[in-house]
Parts: structure tokens; sequence; C-alpha cells
């Protein structure tokens, strides 16, 4: 999760109506919905705990600005990106370069729990809390447990490698689950199907792939 790059911009637009697969990714999105005949409307996402499915209508038309995991914006830029929509970018911009200089620990919680193999314990524990401390200043940042950003993490590296040709043992192992039930359990419990489904899906793994909790980087995301 690079100091450098605040958000990652995508759209999407679709040209029938659509049912389309969301996946917890440890990140909101700031959205512009351009609906057939409406007005621009902005939306905040919320974390997502598990799967979803989100359907649009016919001739939508979505930007998204995808913030880096566990950030949020006031709801007084995203008033005013409503009324200026042409300036959202910069006005995210200014936000999250003056919340970046304020620095806080809500940045290096994250980094810590989503390295392979970290465990809540372990975490506090390089940080120089107790376990309960740890917890309470996830809490006080509006985030969930310490649990969620490990668990999904892990998830994420596993389904990336899903389309690695390995085998599921091997990926199950490499991503230091205990074997390959283990890993069917959260891939399933993350993002909804099996391995070996998903593996059935190269749009779906792209999906997965995309930069967000444990792979942010500087890349643009384009969805047509």
């Amino acid at each position: 999760m690079p100091h450098t790059i605040p958000f990652q911009l995508w759209r999407h637009r679709t040209t029938a109506v659509q049912r389309s697969p969301v996946f917890p990714d440890g990140c909101r999105d700031v959205l512009i919905v351009r609906a057939p005949g409406a007005r621009a409307k902005i939306v905040l996402t919320e974390l997502d705990l598990r799967p979803r499915v989100a359907q649009l209508a016919a001739g939508t038309e979505i930007t998204g600005y995808r913030l880096r995991p566990g950030t949020t914006i006031r709801p007084t830029v995203l008033a005013e990106i409503e009324r200026d929509c042409g300036r959202a970018e910069e006005m995210l911009g200014n936000e999250l370069a003056a919340r970046e200089s304020a620095g806080g620990p809500g940045e290096e919680i994250l980094l810590a729990l989503v390295e392979p193999g970290a465990s809540v314990e372990s975490v506090a524990a390089d940080l120089g809390v107790s376990k309960r401390t740890l917890q309470r200043q996830v809490r006080v940042l509006g985030l969930p447990a310490p649990d969620y950003w490990r668990l999904l993490a892990r998830a994420r590296r596993a389904g990336g490698l899903l389309k690695s040709g390995q085998s599921l043992t091997e990926i199950a192992y490499a991503s230091g689950y205990s074997d390959q039930a283990h890993l069917t359990r959260e891939i399933r419990r993350w993002f909804g199907q099996t391995p070996s489904a998903l593996q059935a899906r190269p749009d779906l793994l792209e999906q997965i792939s995309q930069p967000a909790l444990g792979n942010w980087t500087g890349e643009q995301i384009s969805m047509r």
C-alpha cells in the first residue's frame, strides 16, 4: 500500500441489465453513478464482509475511485464532489494527501496484519502493544476487527494463485492454510465459490487480482 498512490481509478458501463459479483477487498470506493434519465449520484461504498451481487440497469455508467485499504472520505468532501463531479479526482487527491500528511497508526497496523504468516498476537507484539489494545485501536479507527484484514489478505493471495497452474494442495500450503479443505472453506467464505469453480471463471480471478488489500499498486483499472 504505497504512500504515493491515493486511489485507483476505474470505469464501468453496462449495455444491458447486469448482475455482477462483488468480493470483499478491504477497500471502499467513491462512485459517481450515472443512470439513464437521472442526475449523477455519489456513493461511498462500505467495506464488504462477504460476497454479494450488485444489479445495474442498462446504460449505467460508473466512474470509481478505489481508496487505499481501510481509507474513508469525509461526508463534506463527498458533498463537494456531488456539486462538481468534474473535479472529483482533484478533490479526492487533496483530501487524501492532507490525511496522509497528518499521519496516524492505521496504515502501519494494516500493513502488519496483511503480512504472510501474521497473527493478531504477533502484530501486537511487533507494534509494542497488547492484543486487546490492538483490537481497540482498530475499532477506534472504525474498521473491522484485525482478523478481517489478516484472513482476507490470505484469501486474496490464495485467489491470486488459482491461475498459477499449481495444485490446490500446493496453493493451500503456499498461502498458509493447513490443507486443501481449509483453503476451500476460506475461498468459499470470501468469494462465494469453491477454488475449482473460480478456476473455471477467468473473469472472476481477474477481479480478485485487482489492486486492493495486499497487492496495492500504481496501476489504473479499466473495466468496460
